[in-house]
């Protein structure tokens, strides 16, 4: 009855809204290029301003990245694109328009590559500078150094005619995972500084990381829909691969050895809502099979798992340090919820699932004190960020019951990227940075399950 009366308690305090208000902690967009040096006369229909010299300073390191890297992967030289690169200005009804496309208009909101000419183009008026304001510099490059990753497929035989003869073989969902890969490849080689024009630390890669999941697909989306790109999930997990892994593993990916979390709406009430349940009814719904799941694992190990009481709060939980809107108080053992504030304006604005992963790293906290494990520094923020995800990763796997809906695998991503509060210890502190690593540690719990999170 306990999480009942939780969610009665929330009945009476939450203040339903249709929006969010501002939460602070957003990662801030840095400028990461070093132009000098930039001639933009490479660029085929550029204006030589300043969104086309980062263009062209991108593309430059791009391709030095791939001369150096296309022999080791593939034991051949990088053969540089035959069709060059081309900057369409997609509010002059009069510019010529780049190979594939009619007209200048198509490519609006957009950048390309196109197999049939070997080339890159992008707007400049409504899509480049828009990455750069919302998301910074290090955004424009990693959709210019995804695309290229289409021509790097392309010298690989993953043609159109490929695609279209084995689409089985070569899924859209597939190629776009792919080059999001690659992309995560050349990053990598940035980060590392071999770049000699740009520099992406951490403090830019989770801001540009948004811009990868601006072009996921719809929620819903079937991931065989023949125009499948992927979850956000899915892409930030295919860059992370390449970026942690590098291009021979990016250019081994198959439909065999790759998992997608993308999944279609299987029934209208769950379309209806966009698979978000009400906060309320979130809280309802996941305590007890949270619960089930801890005691699972602690009866495995040979301990006992004692529900943590649950309480709701009115403002942001304060026990043991600043958790963020839920917390886990050892010496009470209780999950302390808000229930008034924070976390009803989080789960309106990122969606029920982020609600859900914040309760399942605080429960991954009690269980660590089930365990006798320590529940303050580095490794117990990890572990229970990790038990977040392996929590996830088994109710991902069910077919019947409480499960995951399409796009809550989405909402994970952005919370973990966006606030460090799943990565928090007992104490609030030592919280796991940047949202780049929280990611990456939620995805290994997500794959390998509560073993990788140190509790075997």
């Amino acid at each position: 009855m306990r999480h009942s009366r939780i969610a009665f308690l929330v009945v009476l305090a939450l203040v339903v809204t249709g929006c969010s208000n501002a939460i602070p902690g957003r990662p801030v967009a840095a400028k990461v290029v070093n132009n000098e040096g930039i001639d933009t006369a490479v660029v085929r229909g550029t204006d030589g301003g300043r969104i086309d010299q980062l263009a062209a300073t991108a593309l430059t390191d791009i391709e030095q990245f791939w001369t150096d890297a296309s022999q080791p992967t593939f034991n051949k030289p990088w053969q540089k694109l035959t069709g060059g690169y081309y900057s369409v200005d997609t509010s002059d009804n009069t510019a010529k328009p780049p190979p594939c496309t009619q007209k200048a208009s198509d490519v609006e909101g957009n950048a390309f590559y196109c197999p049939a000419a070997d080339a890159i183009a992008w707007d400049r008026t409504a899509l480049l500078p828009v990455l750069e304001d919302k998301f910074g510099q290090a955004a424009v490059v990693i959709v210019l150094a995804h695309e290229m990753g289409h021509a790097v497929q392309r010298r690989m035989g993953i043609t159109p005619e490929a695609e279209r003869r084995e689409p089985e073989r070569f899924p859209t969902i597939l190629t776009e995972a792919m080059a999001d890969c690659f992309a995560g490849s050349f990053i990598r080689w940035v980060n590392d500084g071999k770049s000699d024009h740009l520099d992406i630390g951490s403090n830019t890669l989770d801001s540009a990381l948004g811009a990868l999941i601006t072009f996921r697909d719809p929620v819903g989306t079937s991931p065989t829909d023949e125009q499948a790109h992927g979850s956000a999930f899915d892409r930030v997990a295919a860059f992370q691969d390449g970026y942690e892994q590098g291009t021979k593993f990016c250019a081994a990916m198959t439909v065999q050895n790759r998992v997608f979390t993308q999944r279609a709406f299987t029934n209208a009430d769950d379309r209806a809502t966009g698979g978000n349940l009400p906060f309320a009814k979130m809280l309802e719904s996941i305590t007890p099979d949270l619960d089930g799941y801890y005691a699972s694992i602690a009866q495995q190990l040979g301990k006992t798992w004692t529900p943590p009481k649950a309480e709701a709060s009115q403002t942001e939980p304060d026990c043991s340090g600043n958790q963020g809107p839920v917390a886990y108080c050892p010496s009470a053992k209780s999950i302390a919820v808000d229930v008034k504030e924070e976390l009803p304006a989080l789960h309106a604005e990122l969606g029920d699932y982020a609600t859900g992963v914040l309760l399942a790293s605080r429960y991954g906290m009690a269980e660590l004190a089930v365990l006798g494990k320590p529940l303050e520094g580095e490794d117990a923020s990890r572990s229970a960020l990790c038990l977040a995800g392996a929590y996830t990763g088994s109710v991902l796997a069910r077919e019947k019951g409480f499960g995951l809906s399409p796009g809550d695998m989405d909402e994970a991503v952005n919370v973990l990227l966006e606030y460090d509060y799943a990565a928090r210890d007992s104490k609030g502190g030592s919280a796991l940075e940047p949202g780049f690593k929280r990611v990456a540690v939620f995805r290994e719990g997500v794959f390998e399950g509560p073993k990788k999170c140190g509790v075997g």
